[in-house]
Order: structure tokens, then sequence, then C-alpha cells
């Protein structure tokens, strides 16, 4: 039989170490790292989260410390969000708009204390509302779409106002980016950014973050009149184009690996600088495994946050981003 010798051989550029660096065609840094951080309002031991191993609620104190070492590290942002007592929740989520709340006053202590990191936070009401939601809702329990929209405006001027850097609409009301960008620009906060949850899946992915902030137990119903269906991939370009129309600086899907044909096509087709959030759930199901001992938790860590940079995403919001960032050094 004669030998076949192919012309190309792409395995040639796979057969040593520094060639499969040369080729490389996307890499992860800690530029790309956006730490997610959950900060509560009791005393200043950390709280461990049960169903996220190895991730706890802050201190106000102790959240700004996390801040102070993923600043040191060289990770750009941070992402915070809440944990409140219940006897603050209500109906209307008022705590969301409190001015000497507990996000404003971290907003406040870390951009004193750590002013090289940028702070990014949630905007939307399920962690300051009785029932759970995102917003309003009426004796139906369906969100109402333009009393929430003013509800997120009053969120979003009062982080402005304690200085945070970019606030992110997650509840997916129609308008609100709009709404928001004008009562920036009218407030003279014109270089806050906003990084639109643009296409936010009502996903099974979320149970242990609901757990982290005290929602799960609160949620009356569930999301699906808001968050966007699962099978849908076109709609969420039309969400996006809203959002970019609306004013929106920055585009984020959620979550991450399940929708990350989602993200392709939205940084194919605009353009625009696009995130995604590996969300708890995604983080705790590795980590399960991981210490089961079915995965490598060296590898599969840094492989999950590298398929995000495969598949277009500008950066990644993850509960790893002080791990990733020790791990790809300078």
């Amino acid at each position: 039989m004669t030998q076949y010798f192919p012309d190309f051989r792409p395995r040639r550029t796979r057969s040593q170490d520094w060639s499969r660096r040369l080729v490389r065609e996307k890499t992860l840094t800690r530029d790309d790292l956006i730490l997610s951080l959950i900060v509560h309002d009791g005393e200043d031991a950390p709280q461990p989260i049960p169903s996220m191993p190895g991730i706890s609620r802050h201190s106000l104190k102790g959240a700004v410390e996390q801040a102070k070492i993923a600043a040191d590290l060289g990770i750009p942002m941070i992402s915070v969000f809440p944990h409140i007592n219940p006897a603050k929740k209500d109906e209307l989520g008022t705590e969301a708009f409190n001015p000497d709340g507990l996000i404003p006053q971290f907003i406040a202590e870390v951009k004193a204390k750590v002013p090289n990191i940028g702070v990014m936070c949630d905007v939307a009401l399920d962690t300051y509302t009785s029932h759970g939601h995102d917003g309003l809702i009426d004796e139906t329990g369906y969100m109402l779409n333009d009393e929430t929209t003013e509800a997120l405006v009053k969120q979003a001027l009062a982080q402005a106002e304690a200085g945070v850097d970019v606030v992110g609409p997650s509840d997916m009301c129609d308008g609100r980016i709009g709404a928001i960008r004008q009562a920036l620009e009218e407030n003279d906060f014109i270089n806050t950014k906003i990084m639109a949850y643009a296409a936010k899946y009502a996903s099974g992915f979320y149970g242990p973050y609901r757990d982290a902030v005290g929602s799960k137990g609160a949620l009356k119903g569930d999301k699906k009149t808001y968050q966007m269906d699962p099978l849908n991939s076109d709609e969420a370009l039309i969400e996006v184009a809203m959002d970019i129309e609306e004013g929106a600086d920055m585009l984020l899907v959620k979550p991450g690996l399940p929708y990350i044909d989602v993200l392709r096509r939205i940084k194919d087709e605009f353009k625009m600088p696009t995130f995604a959030f590996q969300v708890s759930g995604e983080y705790a199901m590795l980590e399960a495994a991981i210490a089961n001992g079915w995965l490598d938790g060296e590898r599969v860590r840094m492989e999950a946050l590298q398929c995000f940079k495969r598949a277009g995403a500008d950066g990644i919001i993850t509960y790893w981003a002080i791990e990733a960032a020790k791990r790809l050094g300078a």
C-alpha cells in the first residue's frame, strides 16, 4: 500500500509549548476578569454560602478588603450584590434607593479606599422586595413594567450619587435602559456607564445565588414574564438592539455557558463590548464535581473561563476571579 503523507499537518504547531503559545487564537488575562462579590449588612465575620463552596458573603469591611485584593491582582472591576436584613424588605423594595443603604455605603467606602478598581452594582429590586421579584408586582404576581422602571431609576441614581462607576440593570423591563440613561444625563452623571443585562434568561442556574442574597425563600412564583425564554435566540438580538439604541455602553449575557451561542451571535452582530456572567449554578456544579474528584479543578476552572473568550466575550463576571488572576500572573 502506498503511504500517504498529508500536505498539511495541523499537529505541527501543537508539537511544542512555545509554538502552541505562538499560534494561540485567544488569550485570557486578568484584564478580562470581573469579581462577583456579595456584601451583607451584618457583623464582620464572613458568612459561608453552603450551595457555593468556597464563597462567602462579606461584611462592609470584609468586602472592601476583597476589593483591595482584587485590585492588587490587577482585576479591573468588581460586581457587587447585597444581602440585607429581611426586616428592611418590603413590597416596594424601597431600601434599594436609600442613600444611606448598604450598597451606597459600600460604593463610597471602596471608592475612597480602593480608587483604582471599577465598581459595578446591580440595578434590580429582587434583593430588596419581600416577594423576591425584580420589581413591583400587581395582585396576581405580574411584574409591572413602567412602575418598576421608575423605581429602578431611583436606585441607579442613588448608586451614581454614591460614586458607582457602572450600573447593571438586570431586571429585563422594557425601556429601562433609556430611562436610566436619561436620568443619569439630566443629573450630570454623564460618565456613569451602563452594562445592560441585555439577554438575561429565565434560568434554573440562579438557585445558589438566590440562597446567597436571601431571595430564594421569598420568591413568589417565577420570573418568566420578564426574563427571556431559554429557547429564544433571535429575541436576544432584538433586546440588545433596543438597549444599544437606549444608551447602553456594554452588554451582558446571563447565564454564561448555557447561552454561549447567544453571546457569539451578539458579538458578531453588534461589535459592542459584550460580557458573560458565569453564574452561581455554573460555579456550584463544577465545584461539586471537583469536590467529588470527578474533575481536575485547576484545569476545568480555567477552561470554563477560557471558553467565554473563545466565544467573543470581552470579559467575564465570575466568582473565580481572584483564583484565576493569581494563576494568570502578570
